[in-house]
């Protein structure tokens, strides 16, 4: 294990998957802004190499705890980490004198709707969904006076971390649903800068202005196809099926008044050149 040797503004746990490494190459990209940031994986190359179990001495302190960590896919079995884990964040966080907790939820916990708002009925298809359900209700449960203020982040896909990442990596045509108005699916996406802008940004706010839960996505949703083209891969269309949903969308108002432009990558394109230029080696 390794100590971070001095305080952090933020530390995010569990950056050693695909969203993590992404998030600690957009923060070198961004440089300091004034924001002291610590990222923690059991993985090589992240400041912080502890994993639960190791003394929480080590860690640093910090104002606001991002728990990346989490299953992301898996039986029922291996997801039920997901609410587990909101014990060790809580942990974790009042070792670290943490003020904030802000808890990776995601958009999957709606299932299927358009526009959905942060007070649509949670109903998942899904069992990841239903395990980010779960998770959210274990945050729910904790106690209201531990000296911290928890807010779930309903996550949207975020571009190179996604199903959609590894066609986008690849040479080969990337498969499609097309649906009768010849386009493929409508999704609600957010680029890993501005993910990383907006966990600056909820940070900096006071504890007791951060929601319990809080949409997080570009303003407007992008059809996947368009994130196809715009890395200048050739595209593979299959007929959508019949399960096949057409749009899944967030709304954002809640994120756009809290934090008014927070995001800057509203397209396909600005969204792929943001993800391509944390690919592209250093």
């Amino acid at each position: 294990m390794t100590q971070f040797p001095q305080a952090a503004d933020i530390l995010v746990t569990g950056a050693g998957g695909r969203l993590g490494r992404l998030l600690r190459a957009a923060a070198r990209r961004a440089g300091s802004d004034g924001t002291r940031l610590a990222f923690q994986s059991r993985q090589p190359g992240a400041d912080i190499a502890w994993a639960p179990g190791d003394p929480l001495s080590t860690l640093p302190r910090c104002e606001t705890l991002v728990a990346l960590w989490g299953a992301t896919g898996g039986d029922p079995a291996a997801l039920a980490a997901n609410g587990a884990l909101v014990a060790t964040s809580r942990q974790v966080a009042l070792a670290c004198g943490a003020r904030r907790l802000i808890h990776l939820s995601s958009a999957a916990v709606y299932g299927p709707g358009r526009g959905m708002t942060e007070d649509a009925p949670l109903r998942p298809t899904a069992d990841y969904g239903r395990s980010k359900r779960a998770m959210e209700q274990a945050v729910a449960a904790l106690p209201a006076d531990d000296g911290m203020t928890h807010c779930c982040l309903r996550l949207a896909n975020v571009v190179g971390a996604d199903s959609l990442a590894p066609g986008l990596r690849g040479t080969a045509p990337v498969g499609m649903d097309q649906f009768a108005d010849g386009r493929g699916p409508l999704r609600s996406y957010i680029a890993p800068g501005d993910l990383l802008r907006v966990l600056r940004a909820l940070s900096a706010l006071p504890p007791e202005a951060l929601p319990p839960v809080l949409n997080v996505a570009a303003p407007a949703p992008v059809r996947m196809d368009d994130l196809v083209r715009a890395r200048g891969r050739d595209l593979a269309w299959r007929p959508a099926p019949d399960t096949a949903v057409p749009e899944v969308s967030l709304d954002v108002t809640r994120l756009e008044t809290l934090l008014p432009g927070a995001t800057a990558c509203h397209t396909a394109d600005a969204m792929i050149a943001d993800w391509a230029a944390l690919e592209a080696p250093a």
